[in-house]
């Protein structure tokens, strides 16, 4: 698993180079995607499992937020079960890391068989999914060995950021120059990982040592961070057996409050883009129930911009992150949270890489 969290910005970088040349698409492999994109400019309904689910989450607000195609998003293994008049319209994609998820495989098939375009994002080009959909595209994350889905979960973020970015100029909500800054933006992501990991990996060694024994965990992010929230919550669960939840920060006041504690300590997402008005309000609210927290007595781990010196002043500990654009927050802020849920394992004497009662459907190519 630790091997896989330092691939990330290789995997990034191969599956950037695949569907991007420069600051352009490559149109000879993105011409179905567009015309994919084109018909489903009305809605899309994604489905998925898992960490993929939560990928699917933050493409819900990408595409609403960059493109203006609402999106709807369902567990897989609900899908299946959705009255077919109320996905009339809609385009489907499927996402999954092996592309053989048996729920999210049904949903794909149930889709076709209601004649809905469909898309799949997978890790593994010749998978069941790959080849059903419509539209395959694919991440080139490499294999993949450990069950828990780390460089899988962040390639899958690229490509969606990457389809959000298609759409919007397709739909002419973004320019070609707007595009080609932000694709200039996402080549140089793995670069700005590659020199963040090593004080990532020491300062999150200590940290988890704090609090490997600790009873639970809340997870709190805002609008695409919320996702990643539940994602952290997710890779602690399924990692280090730790109890974990991932809740809206908004939420934390209508019921889940009472949780807090002396043992349950709070995860909260504060980073945000200085450029971006709307992600500035959401850290402003972010920073008020950190302070409203620690009145209470809480105990809180931020990941926050580096050099904020108002969140760590109110955090017990805090993960730095360098500024970046919003729609590249979630990709930085994933890879932390990674290395918590790896450390908190291996501190607790959890074979990371095999955790119980779980296996991966299929190894990536």
């Amino acid at each position: 698993m630790l091997r896989e969290i330092n691939e990330q910005p290789v995997a990034l970088s191969t599956t950037l180079s695949k569907y991007v040349d420069g600051d352009r698409f490559r149109e000879d492999v993105c011409a179905p995607v567009r015309a994919w994109l084109l018909a489903a400019k009305d809605e899309i309904v994604i489905a998925a499992s898992g960490s993929s689910r939560h990928a699917g989450m933050v493409a819900e607000i990408m595409f609403e937020d960059i493109s203006g195609i609402h999106v709807d998003v369902e567990y897989a293994s609900e899908y299946t079960y959705r009255a077919e008049k109320a996905l009339k319209r809609a385009s489907v994609m499927v996402i999954s890391q092996s592309g053989e998820t048996a729920d999210t495989l049904a949903a794909l098939r149930k889709a076709k068989a209601a004649g809905h375009p469909t898309l799949a994002i997978t890790n593994v080009a010749s998978s069941s999914m790959a080849n059903d959909a419509d539209v395959s595209f694919p991440t080139e994350a490499g294999r993949e060995r450990a069950v828990p889905a780390t460089k899988s979960f962040t390639a899958q973020l690229q490509n969606i950021y990457l389809l959000a970015l298609l759409a919007a100029e397709e739909l002419s909500e973004l320019t070609k120059d707007e595009v080609s800054i932000r694709l200039a933006e996402l080549a140089a992501a793995p670069a700005a990982i590659t020199a963040q990991l090593p004080a990532w990996t020491k300062s999150i060694e200590v940290i988890a040592e704090k609090y490997r024994t600790s009873n639970s965990f809340l997870f709190l992010g805002r609008d695409l961070h919320y996702p990643i929230a539940r994602e952290g919550a997710l890779k602690l669960k399924e990692s280090a057996y730790l109890h974990a939840e991932g809740y809206p920060s908004g939420e934390l006041k209508h019921g889940p409050n009472a949780l807090v504690a002396e043992g349950t300590p709070l995860v909260m997402l504060a980073t945000y883009d200085p450029n971006d008005d709307g992600s500035i309000l959401r850290y402003e609210k972010v920073l008020q129930l950190m302070t409203d927290m620690r009145k209470q007595g809480a105990e809180i781990l931020a990941v926050a911009n580096t050099e904020d010196n108002a969140i760590a002043a109110l955090a017990s500990d805090t993960i730095f992150v360098e500024p970046a654009r919003e729609a590249l927050l979630p990709i930085f802020e994933a890879i932390p949270l990674q290395l918590l849920s790896y450390f908190a394992a291996i501190q607790n004497g959890i074979d990371v890489d095999h955790p119980r009662n779980l296996t991966k459907a299929v190894l990536a190519e």
